[in-house]
């Protein structure tokens, strides 16, 4: 936690987090190039460069579905949250895996063109007007690009410089991207197989992205924002100890009301150093604590201890019949509110 801003530093967790999935990453290349592709069924003879950038190629789709499938597991059960909170690590090594898929096909299709490389890429297939000629190459490109411009401004530094709700909407193209992803593989690899494993495998991906993040919307209805200027939180003893229950507040206002013993309390659920999601933190030392770089706040009054000068909102709370309200009328940053007392709690 920092007055000012500062380059985040790797932890432990982070090393071991980029260390197993680099392990992965390997492990799945060796396997596809050792005993994937022996295994397959394919309508000709496959050289070792195809080998290699169908390896590349599928780890990449394999990569991007489970990072879109991270963030809908983690509303649906919050022990995936550490994945979470280092997705854009995940991000950037799977635009290096299909950068390097990229490589492959133009230094094996297009290394001995007579014209520019890049050129005889965009210009071998023009048939735009069909449904399976479709270009599946325009789609791949497209894809790619979205996904290097995403890792190059995956640092704390552009979020900050570009501004939280600019930064996010640019990082929301990366749905574009993934079904970008799913045409350049359905109109390009899947015509070249018949064996039904990897088919099989594709489906069950892209059908289980969109079906997660089905579950993950119709799981939070209940957040939905009632009327009037009390909206209901949830039962006193649903509310974990030293955690919180975020709710919807009406347009994009979220609260987090956290349960520290007998006290809770509730705050912005936007952390005042980057928008970080304060809700999926704990308490720490007393203080609720950002998941994302370990920023702390009160929970009586949303400041940060000293000497630290960052202020959150916070909101009104009242018990009725056992279940929490919060007034959607937020306080000014820093506002001191007197906890609400559960009597008896656990």
């Amino acid at each position: 936690m920092s007055v000012k801003f500062v380059p985040v530093q790797w932890t432990i967790n982070k090393w071991l987090y980029d260390a197993v999935l680099i392990a992965l990453v390997a492990i799945y290349i060796w396997m596809f190039i050792r005993v994937g592709n022996a295994a397959a069924d394919v309508t000709r003879p496959v050289d070792g460069a195809t080998v290699r950038m169908r390896a590349f190629g599928t780890c990449a789709f394999f990569m991007l579905s489970f990072i879109l499938a991270i963030g809908p597991l983690a509303r649906l059960d919050k022990r995936w949250l550490p994945l979470l909170y280092n997705r854009r690590h995940f991000g950037v090594i799977t635009a290096v895996v299909a950068a390097t898929h990229a490589s492959f096909v133009m230094g094996w299709y297009y290394a001995f063109s007579p014209t520019d490389a890049y050129e005889a890429l965009l210009i071998s297939n023009l048939a735009y007007n069909t449904l399976v000629g479709f270009p599946f190459e325009a789609l791949g490109i497209f894809a790619l690009l979205i996904l290097v411009i995403l890792a190059a401004t995956s640092h704390d530094f552009w979020l900050w410089f570009l501004t939280p709700p600019v930064w996010k909407a640019l990082h929301l193209s990366i749905y574009a991207a993934y079904a970008a992803v799913v045409g350049h593989v359905a109109l390009g690899y899947l015509q070249d197989v018949k064996s039904p494993v990897f088919p099989l495998m594709f489906a069950a991906c892209a059908l289980g992205v969109a079906g997660l993040h089905a579950a993950a919307w119709w799981a939070s209805r209940d957040g939905r924002v009632e009327a009037g200027e009390w909206v209901r939180v949830a039962p006193a003893g649903d509310i974990p100890d030293q955690r919180a229950v975020i709710v919807a507040l009406g347009g994009d206002e979220r609260a987090a009301v956290f349960r520290d013993g007998i006290s809770v309390s509730a705050v912005s659920n936007a952390c005042a150093h980057q928008n970080g999601p304060l809700g999926e933190g704990r308490i720490v030392d007393g203080c609720i604590t950002c998941p994302w770089h370990g920023f702390q706040y009160r929970m009586q009054d949303g400041c940060s201890p000293a000497p630290f000068t960052e202020k959150i909102p916070t909101y009104r709370l009242k018990l009725e019949d056992g279940v929490v309200f919060i007034d959607r009328r937020a306080n000014p940053p820093g506002t001191p509110v007197a906890p609400l007392v559960l009597e008896g709690a656990p």
